[in-house]
């Protein structure tokens, strides 16, 4: 006869030994075992404090750390357009438990710079391409520029103004070095370190120009603080209604747009890549995280890892491109 209790045993066993071939395949996938419980997320904000990058690394992180039930914690790492964060990121352990908010310099930086840290497409896994954006050109109010179409024509006559970016490379000064080729003007780039100096010396009338994302100089606008001139994307922006576009401005099909993604080391496990991009892939969709993210002028993305891959491939052949082509240089900041 048939022992039933041997039997039972035996299944019992193989359940349990089932489970825990399983546990052993998941710690060994993840490098953390129940990912994520282990420590704290760092999310590296790869600008300082103050500009766009931060702000939305800073909008992420509470609205992850409820979704993962983890604590995660926003460290500003910047300076170099970027690249010191994100050799900071690629240096940590990928183990799931650091990851780096970028911007549209990171599509620039391996043209742009003689040689970088890391390599862009090994030492750097993509998580989420987070959103999109138009950049604003806004005048001082010390500059006596109201409009665009009169910083045109008084930049046909010659005359030289000085206009700020968030550094040598960024999306901005790319933008206006191509629309200053395009229509023959004089115009001195000032590279900043970042958003929120760059804001700092417009609104004090240091500096004529600037132009950032709309989610950097929106607030300025509203404070009444910048006059906005122009914006850098096809399509007017839904914010700022009022603001006309560069290609309706007699640059037809001049199209710039801003951006943010998540990273990771090159060597995290796909398991926590996937779970990362699922989670943060929740969290914009959430509404309070949407509207936070409209309001400030960011459409919003998401997708696939393999979508942000795409993506800044396209970015750096079309930015690096024009780099190579306009010998343009990385100085001392």
């Amino acid at each position: 006869m048939l022992d039933f209790a041997k039997m039972a045993k035996r299944a019992l066993f193989l359940v349990l030994l089932t489970l825990g071939l399983s546990s052993l395949v998941l710690a060994q996938t993840t490098g953390a075992g129940a990912w994520p419980t282990q420590k704290p997320i760092r999310l590296i904000a790869v600008f300082p404090p103050g500009g766009s990058v931060d702000q939305v690394a800073r909008i992420l992180a509470p609205a992850l750390q409820s979704e993962l039930k983890q604590n995660v914690i926003v460290e500003n790492v910047g300076g170099a357009s970027g690249v010191i964060g994100t050799s900071a990121m690629t240096r940590s352990d990928p183990d799931g438990y650091t990851f780096a908010v970028v911007f549209d310099t990171h599509g620039v930086n391996p043209s742009l710079k003689d040689k970088l840290p890391y390599d862009t497409i090994k030492d750097i896994a993509p998580i989420i391409l987070v959103g999109t954006s138009p950049m604003v050109l806004v005048a001082s109010k010390k500059s006596g520029i109201t409009s665009f179409k009169q910083l045109v024509e008084l930049s046909k006559t010659g005359k030289q103004f000085s206009y700020g970016s968030i550094g040598i490379g960024s999306l901005g000064h790319l933008a206006m070095a191509r629309l200053a080729k395009q229509a023959g003007f004089d115009w001195n780039h000032i590279p900043y370190r970042g958003g929120g100096p760059l804001m700092q010396d417009v609104l004090g009338g240091q500096v004529e120009l600037a132009v950032g994302s709309e989610f950097l100089v929106k607030p300025h606008i509203e404070s009444g603080g910048v006059i906005p001139l122009v914006i850098t994307t096809t399509k007017r922006s839904p914010e700022l209604p009022n603001v006309p576009t560069i290609a309706e401005s007699g640059f037809p099909g001049f199209n710039a747009p801003s951006w943010w993604a998540v990273l990771a080391p090159g060597k995290t496990p796909p398991a926590v890549i996937n779970a990362m991009n699922q989670a943060l892939n929740k969290v914009l969709k959430t509404p309070a995280i949407a509207a936070k993210f409209k309001a400030q002028g960011i459409d919003i993305v998401g997708g696939s890892p393999d979508t942000l891959r795409e993506f800044i491939g396209k970015q750096i052949a079309i930015w690096g491109k024009f780099v190579i082509e306009n010998n343009i240089k990385e100085t001392a900041q």
